[in-house]
């Protein structure tokens, strides 16, 4: 483990960033074409964070964020959120047990810290992007704009709005070397003089290299915008979700003759689970409606309520450790498995009024909040049990594929219901003191209500009645500093706090022993630079430290049990690059030098260990070359250095680079062609994992052929 300080490595960082001009950079792309942001200005002097909530250009945000626009997720051919993800600097992506987005940022991984237009959707499933304008991740903690968890950053979806005075219909339809196919809509109408209707809908068969890996999945999202006046819009939207698939965890690791074990090679296909019982599927239903209106040139508002529904259920079999090896041969394996039904409400209100106003020489941007919601869960979870030993783990000769015992699941290992009440209040005021200096100072205040009824508890005959509640009510601060020595440069200071519950980021946690420990808290400082070189050219940078308090995770040797791990460090420094070089070249590239350490834990010699999916260096570039009018070639790579899947470091996955390709054909004004190739040579990889035994295969060469059509 590399022993840095963190402030003789700020400074190193940042006077390097200086010299070389290298800065972390937001993939500004936006609109739908470069020339819009020429139009209106330099890359980080736009207005595009829906995020942040207030009217704030890029270049004045003293945090590190990425912007991916719709236009850069159609050329590389992302499908779903974790593909996009995966050329974003400082994030991996982990495998989520094969049934959900899961994503780490900054050594911090989250299922729940996914937003909607900057409303929280919780719930663990594979995120579609039929529907995204862009995707914004927001990296350090940042409790006031988004409240509990988000520890090393959120992410958050725009999705298309009906617009106003224009009507189109698009067409794309997609399918790949794997038979995996798709097709999507978006149409878009002024069906009355104040009111557009906009329609996206899609639908996916699923396939890839995985033996017995298949599904489908679809969703419909209709919105309504009507304009009530010159001064308000009512917006509303429904979003049905439906998806159904395997669940793949991937495969185990093995030991190796010298050091920490390695995922298992040469069986990238064989799947370690039953074909017929690994499955998930999942039901959901968002609707929202927000009303935005102008008070006045100085003061406007807007008002948003949300509603979920959810209702998810997910089964598997998994590897629980790694292979047996006999006489050079695989012998054995272990399996265990389990079943897990989660119903789901949440009803959120958001209301926010950002004003703009000058007192003496300074000019305010304040942003005063109030959030407040309810959420409901059902959950319930059953172990397996296998007939051959009345037990839920069972090992059993290998073979390819797997012969599964006989099994079935088991009444409820856990029976849960929980209801949480919260409410927050925020205020934030960004002031430009003068031309060179912008100060930015925020607090926010939440309380939670935590109320669980754990019925195994209650029916097991002991004193315990099931019944835990707590209260936890938090304020965090936020502060940022701004040096602005010319109009487009800025140099950047910044400190940020965000605290989690005990009840963990599902709220399904809660029990004697944490309902009363107090919650993890997370504080990061940063420092930065953001520069626009030119117009359509810009390069951002930023180096931080993350301070994680006590948590928990899961004990490698024994799922059921919990590691409590006193505290972890991630200091780091992020860096991208986009823009034209030339007229015709268009290029994105981002890198991100991480350093994670577990610091004091319970007894389990994980002290100075590495923390969980966090590769020392990864690296990206996309490159757009614009032939001819009609002929346009992508050409991108993503590297990823080694990492250790958990704590206790004793699995390494190696390290790996993925080229990918794309040629663009443009057949008429209306109608286009896409080849994607991804994996072009045809690399061999694990690109995340869940735990120990449950590592991704990466994908070999696949070619995806897209055609769209404009009606």
């Amino acid at each position: 483990m590399r022993s840095v300080n963190f402030q003789s490595f700020m400074l190193r960082a940042l006077t390097a960033a200086a010299v070389f001009g290298t800065i972390q950079s937001e993939q500004v792309i936006a609109g739908e074409t470069i020339d819009e942001i020429v139009v209106q200005g330099k890359y980080l002097s736009i207005d595009k964070v829906d995020s942040v909530k207030t009217p704030t250009p890029i270049l004045n945000i003293p945090q590190s964020l990425t912007i991916l626009t719709e236009k850069l997720i159609q050329e590389q051919g992302f499908q779903n959120l974790g593909d996009a993800m995966r050329y974003t600097p400082g994030l991996s992506v982990s495998q989520g047990e094969g049934h959900r987005d899961a994503i780490i940022i900054r050594g911090i991984q989250t299922t729940a810290d996914f937003f909607v237009d900057g409303i929280r959707d919780d719930v663990q499933y594979y995120r579609p992007l039929y529907n995204a304008s862009q995707i914004e991740v927001l990296r350090g903690p940042n409790a006031l704009l988004f409240g509990r968890g988000g520890g090393g950053g959120v992410v958050n979806r725009v999705q298309k709005k009906a617009e106003l005075g224009v009507s189109f219909t698009q067409l794309d339809v997609s399918v790949d070397t794997f038979e995996a196919y798709s097709i999507a809509v978006d149409t878009n109408a002024e069906v009355l003089e104040n009111v557009a209707f906009r329609f996206n809908a899609y639908y996916q068969e699923l396939d890839n290299h995985r033996d017995f890996y298949g599904g489908e999945s679809y969703a419909i999202n209709p919105t309504l915008t009507y304009k009530l006046g010159d001064e308000t819009t009512a917006s509303l939207s429904w979003e049905y979700v439906d998806d159904d698939r395997t669940v793949d965890r991937g495969v185990p690791s093995i030991a190796v003759a010298s050091g920490p074990k390695k995922p298992l090679e040469d069986y990238e296909d064989t799947f370690f689970g039953s074909p017929d019982e690994n499955l998930t599927t999942l039901e959901a239903h968002l609707l929202r409606a927000r009303l935005d209106h102008t008070f006045s040139d100085q003061l406007r508002g807007n008002v948003t309520l949300h509603y979920a529904d959810y209702d998810k259920l997910y089964q598997n079999l998994y590897a629980s450790e790694s292979v047996v090896v006999t006489a050079g041969s695989f012998s054995d394996v272990e399996l265990d498995g389990y079943r897990d039904m989660t119903e789901r409400e949440n009803l959120i209100l958001q209301a926010n009024l950002i004003g703009e106003l000058r007192t003496g020489s300074i000019d305010n941007t304040i942003l005063f909040g109030i959030e407040m919601g309810n959420q409901e869960t059902a959950n319930t979870r059953n172990d397996n049990v296998f007939a051959q030993n009345s037990d839920d783990q069972l090992v059993f000769r290998f073979s390819d594929p797997l012969s599964i015992p006989a099994f079935s699941f088991s009444s409820p290992a856990r029976d849960r219901e929980s209801e949480v009440d919260f409410i927050s209040v925020y205020l934030q005021n960004q002031m430009a003191l003068t031309d060179e200096f912008v100060l930015l100072l925020g607090v926010r205040y939440d309380s939670f209500d935590f109320d669980v009824l754990d019925i195994i508890e209650q029916n097991d005959g002991d004193a315990i009645d099931g019944n835990f509640d707590r209260k936890d009510s938090e304020v965090t601060p936020r502060f940022g500093f701004i040096y602005k020595p010319v109009d487009n440069l800025s140099i950047y200071a910044s400190y940020s706090e965000t605290f989690l519950p005990r009840s963990g980021d599902q709220f399904l946690t809660l029990n004697l022993d944490s309902e009363s420990t107090r919650p993890q808290f997370f504080e990061n400082r940063e420092v930065g630079l953001k520069w626009d070189l030119r117009s359509d050219l810009s390069l951002t940078f930023a180096a931080f430290n993350l301070d994680r308090e006590s948590y928990t995770s899961v004990d490698p040797e024994d799922p059921a049990q919990v590691i409590i791990i006193e505290g972890s460090e991630v200091n780091g420094w992020e860096l991208q690059f986009v823009g034209r070089l030339t007229d015709r070249w268009q290029v994105t590239a981002g890198y991100a030098d991480l350093d994670g350490e577990v610091e004091r834990t319970d007894g389990s010699g994980n002290d100075g260990n590495s923390t969980r999916q966090t590769p020392d260096n990864m690296f990206s570039i996309w490159n757009s070359f614009q032939i001819t009018d009609k002929l346009g070639l992508g050409l991108g790579a993503t590297y990823q250095d080694s990492f250790f899947v958990r704590e206790d470091n004793s699995v390494e996955v190696p390290d790996f680079t993925r080229v990918d390709a794309a040629v663009y054909y443009q057949l008429n004004d209306r109608m286009g062609l896409q080849l994607n190739i991804e994996n072009l040579l045809d690399e061999k990889y694990f690109p995340d994992a869940h735990s120990n035994n449950n590592i991704t295969t990466g994908e070999p060469l696949n070619a995806r052929l897209s055609f769209s059509m404009e009606f």
